[in-house]
């Protein structure tokens, strides 16, 4: 790649944060655009008798076509991941990004158009397709973290940040709404044409066509703080992209390493663990600058003893290990819990307290906190990851998610105010853990597939979010507690067994250290 300008860096990296706030994940934000769907009367047509003329509240078969909205949108950003990437390999990010832009262009100009057409359902369609669009543009530009590798992780907050805060776009949407003036749906979606328009045209002039840097090598520098050649970034300058150095081996990305990121990936280590445990833990040694060993060693302790655990298995080993399967079907109810509650947060509080008003007010809250609380978590998120061991944050993890769960059954405004504000921290938190567990226990030659799968499964199972929705109003007559609960008791039931099996493999790492110094002490005490 040719030496870029540090100006047409910075205007990169600016172009990819406005259109990642505006164009990211703005569906996420689906709880604020609810309530004005239902005053332009989306799906009113399904109710068979309409509630006195009163446009807040839906009825039954309004709501549960509405929230079937934000499933089908979690559903196909999630199965989404897999395929973007390997688009994003086999084509770079340009393609990606202008392929995006068209998608984010034909779902707001179908909505734009939903109440005209007939023929299937727009807005189904629309907001699907805006789904879809938003990891295409998202993806494409998280290369741009490495356009200046000193500032990597700098770079990486504020792109994570602008997706964070892209589920406030209707959020300012239905301020301006109800406050301001009537922006009709037609009006709206009319106008958002000018950011797909915008994308295109920053693809097409100023974002580079092939990546800065693989995600595998800009992992490495996150993670271990050292270069493509394995030293450290704070004791040289790097000059150009291609740059080699004798004394090292320089990582080469594998054929089935995908620049897949999660919505919001964690870049984290992309190679084996060092020579010394490569008997007994990886079965793909390498030969390592001093700083890498150094680093791994790191990351070894820091972990507690289960970085590197299942490097260097083949694929199917590791999609058929324990490690795997815990963590995909914890991920899956996780990924059940949130978006549940983002889907129904209305209806929820609406049966526990009894009050529309306050409803309201608690809806209101939660489409603020949802962009605030994304953003005030990326500063601790790292720290937390980096200072924590493994199974600690296994641990962080579910006693949350269990708090939140419980608070989600309890009519007291205290307790709801505090799930909402642990859940909108807790989510970026999980999502990036998730990303962070794969990629330190897997490793990055298998990491895009490992969490790729991980994602698409917990995707595919999202539809169970619209059961959940259909029997809490068929058969609970809108309480929401018995599935609250339910997901409550299969997180305590899935978060033990994660929690146990990591614990029994730290404890089987330490032994198998333990015997291995043991013998080495023997062999250094035999006379020479």
């Amino acid at each position: 790649m040719a030496e870029v300008s540090t100006f047409r860096k910075v205007s990169q990296i600016c172009c990819s944060i406005v259109w990642c706030l505006l164009a990211a994940g703005p569906v996420f934000g689906f709880a604020a655009l609810k309530p004005v769907l239902i005053n332009e009367g989306v799906y009113s047509d399904r109710c068979s008798v309409h509630a006195g003329g009163e446009k807040t509240i839906p009825c039954d078969e309004q709501d549960l076509a509405l929230n079937f909205l934000f499933t089908a949108a979690c559903m196909v950003t999630n199965i989404s991941a897999l395929p973007v990437g390997s688009i994003l390999d086999s084509y770079g990010p340009k393609v990606t990004g202008v392929i995006g832009s068209f998608i984010i262009f034909a779902g707001a100009a179908t909505l734009s158009m939903a109440k005209q057409v007939g023929l299937f359902d727009a807005y189904l369609a629309g907001y699907t397709l805006l789904a879809l669009g938003g990891p295409f543009v998202f993806i494409s530009c998280f290369q741009l973290a490495n356009s200046f590798p000193k500032n990597s992780g700098l770079i990486l907050a504020l792109l994570t940040g602008a997706f964070d805060s892209s589920s406030a776009l209707f959020l300012v949407y239905r301020l301006i709404y109800f406050n301001w003036f009537d922006l009709s749906l037609k009006t709206f979606f009319l106008y958002y044409l000018v950011v797909p328009v915008f994308i295109f045209l920053c693809q097409t002039t100023i974002m580079p066509k092939d990546s800065y840097k693989t995600v595998g090598t800009l992992a490495k520098i996150a993670e271990t703080k050292l270069d493509e050649t394995g030293k450290p970034i704070d004791r040289e300058r790097l000059r150009s992209e291609d740059r080699a150095v004798a004394d090292v081996v320089t990582f080469t990305p594998q054929p089935n390493m995908t620049e897949t990121t999660s919505l919001l990936i964690r870049s984290a280590s992309f190679s084996s663990v060092s020579d010394r445990r490569d008997s007994t833990i990886s079965r793909a040694p390498s030969i390592k600058s001093i700083y890498e060993r150094e680093a791994e060693d790191k990351l070894f302790n820091s972990t507690g003893g289960v970085f590197g655990i299942m490097h260097g298995f083949s694929i199917t080993e590791q999609l058929k290990s324990p490690w795997f399967v815990l963590m995909a079907i914890f991920t899956t109810i996780q990924m059940l819990r949130i978006n549940f509650f983002v889907a129904t947060i209305k209806f929820q509080e609406l049966f526990l307290y009894k009050d529309e008003e306050l409803a309201t007010s608690i809806n209101q809250f939660f489409d603020l906190a949802l962009p605030v609380g994304g953003l005030c978590a990326i500063p601790f998120i790292g720290l937390l990851l980096d200072n924590l061991t493994t199974l600690n944050v296994l641990w962080l993890l579910s006693i949350i998610s269990v708090t939140v769960g419980v608070a989600g059954c309890i009519s007291w405004l205290p307790a709801t105010y505090l799930g909402i504000i642990l859940m909108v921290l807790y989510r970026p938190f999980y999502y990036t853990a998730v990303s962070d567990f794969c990629a330190k226990v897997f490793g990055f030659e298998t990491f895009g597939t490992v969490y790729g799968t991980i994602i698409c499964f917990s995707g595919l199972c999202n539809i169970l979010q619209q059961f959940m929705d259909q029997i809490t109003h068929s058969h609970f007559e809108g309480n929401p507690i018995p599935v609250n609960a339910t997901l409550t008791a299969l997180t305590v039931l899935f978060a033990g067994l994660i929690i146990g099996f990591v614990r029994s493999q730290e404890k089987a790492m330490s032994r198998r250290s333990l015997e291995i110094e043991a013998q080495e002490a023997t062999i250094r005490s035999l006379p020479h």
